[in-house]
C-alpha cells in the first residue's frame, strides 16, 4: 500500500526525487504492472515497489493506486510521469554529450543539410563517415535554411551543412569548406548555350527562373541580379527543388543559375540543357558547416570539417583551407 499521508506530510515541502525513483516510477507508469516494470529496468519487484513508495513519500503525494488485479496511475501521477520522462531524457542527453567529448566521433550526430547541397555532397559525406568514423551514428535532416537554424538553436540538430554566412537571429560558429561558382543553364538552342567568359550583365535580358521562397539559393540569385540592376520577376513559375527547375529550363520556360556541384547530376537527367560559364570572378557561394558557439564538440567539428575538405576535392570547387 502507498504511504498514508498525515496532515504534516500534506503541507511539508517536497524533497527532490532520485534518478532511481524516477526510473522506477516511469517503468510502472509504462507497464502498469510491478513485475513487468521491474523486469524492464533490471531490478527486483520489492526494490521497485520500494522506490515508487519512496518517491511518493518524497513528493508527499499518491501517484499509484494498487489493487489486487492491476496498477492505476493517479491523475497527478500521470503528470509526474511526463515530467520524469523529460528529466530522464535530459540526463541521457547529458551523458551522451560527455561521452562524445571523451571519445570523439562516437554516438549520434544530427546533421542538417540544405536541399541545394544534399543530393550533390551527401554521397561523399556518407562515404567519409562510413570509412573514417564507423562508430558515429549519423542522422541526416534535409531542410531549408530557416528550419535548420531553428533546429540548431533548439538543440534538435548538432551541425549544419549550408551556404555561409549562415545568418539567422541566433549566432553560429561558421566553418568554411569550399567556394563554388554558379553556372547559367539554358536550353540547347539558346544563343548563349555553351559559351564561356560571359559577363554577369547578360542576366539583364534573360527570364531567370527561381526556387520557392525559403531557399538560400533563391536569395543568392536575386542578390546577383540586383548587383547588376536586373529586375527578376520570373513570372508566376516557381520550383520547389533544383531538379524541377532544370526541367522548366529544358522545357523552354527560361534560364536559371545552378551551383557547379549540381551541374553534372542535373544535366544527366535531360539532353535539353546547356551550360554557360561566367567570366572571372564568377558569381558563386561559399559552403561550410555551422555549429552552436561554445559547443563541447567544437574540436570534433573542426576535425570533421578537415576530413570533409579532403573528400570534396574531387568536386568542381575551391577548397577553403
Amino acid at each position: 500500500m502507498s504511504t498514508p499521508q498525515t496532515p504534516h506530510s500534506k503541507h511539508r515541502a517536497p524533497r527532490t526525487p532520485t534518478v532511481a525513483q524516477l526510473r522506477a516510477f516511469t517503468a510502472v507508469a509504462e507497464h502498469r504492472h510491478f513485475r513487468d516494470a521491474a523486469a524492464a529496468i533490471g531490478t527486483s519487484q520489492p526494490a521497485l515497489s520500494g522506490a515508487v513508495a519512496a518517491l511518493e513519500e518524497a513528493l508527499g503525494a499518491q501517484l499509484v493506486e494498487r489493487t489486487t488485479r492491476r496498477v492505476i496511475i493517479t491523475p497527478l501521477g500521470e503528470r509526474v510521469a511526463e515530467h520524469a520522462r523529460r528529466v530522464l531524457s535530459t540526463l541521457h542527453a547529458l551523458t551522451e554529450e560527455v561521452e562524445a567529448a571523451r571519445r570523439p566521433f562516437t554516438g549520434p550526430l544530427h546533421l542538417g543539410v540544405i536541399p541545394t547541397v544534399a543530393p550533390y555532397l551527401l554521397p561523399a559525406v556518407l562515404r567519409m563517415v562510413r570509412d573514417g568514423y564507423p562508430d558515429l551514428e549519423l542522422h541526416v535532416h534535409e531542410e531549408r535554411t530557416p528550419s535548420l537554424l531553428e533546429g540548431l538553436t533548439a538543440g534538435r540538430l548538432d551541425v549544419l551543412l549550408l551556404a555561409l554566412p549562415a545568418g539567422g537571429t541566433a549566432p553560429t560558429r561558421d566553418i568554411p569548406l569550399f567556394d563554388e561558382d554558379f553556372v547559367l543553364v539554358t536550353p540547347p538552342e539558346h544563343e548563349l548555350a555553351g559559351r564561356v567568359d560571359v559577363p554577369r550583365d547578360v542576366l539583364l535580358d534573360l527570364d531567370v527562373l527561381l526556387l520557392e521562397e525559403g531557399h538560400c539559393l533563391r536569395d543568392q540569385t536575386l542578390d546577383i541580379c540586383r548587383e547588376i540592376g536586373a529586375e527578376i520577376s520570373g513570372g508566376s513559375t516557381r520550383a520547389a527543388g533544383l531538379s524541377t527547375l532544370v526541367q522548366l529550363v529544358a522545357g523552354g520556360l527560361g534560364v536559371t543559375l545552378l551551383p557547379a556541384t549540381a551541374l553534372e547530376v542535373e544535366a544527366s537527367r535531360t539532353d535539353r540543357l546547356a551550360a554557360v560559364r561566367f567570366a572571372t570572378p564568377a558569381p558563386g557561394r561559399r559552403i561550410g558547416l555551422a555549429t552552436r558557439p561554445g559547443s563541447a564538440r567544437s574540436a570534433e567539428y573542426d576535425r570533421f570539417a578537415a576530413s570533409l575538405r579532403e573528400v570534396l576535392r574531387e568536386l568542381p570547387v575551391r577548397i577553403v583551407e
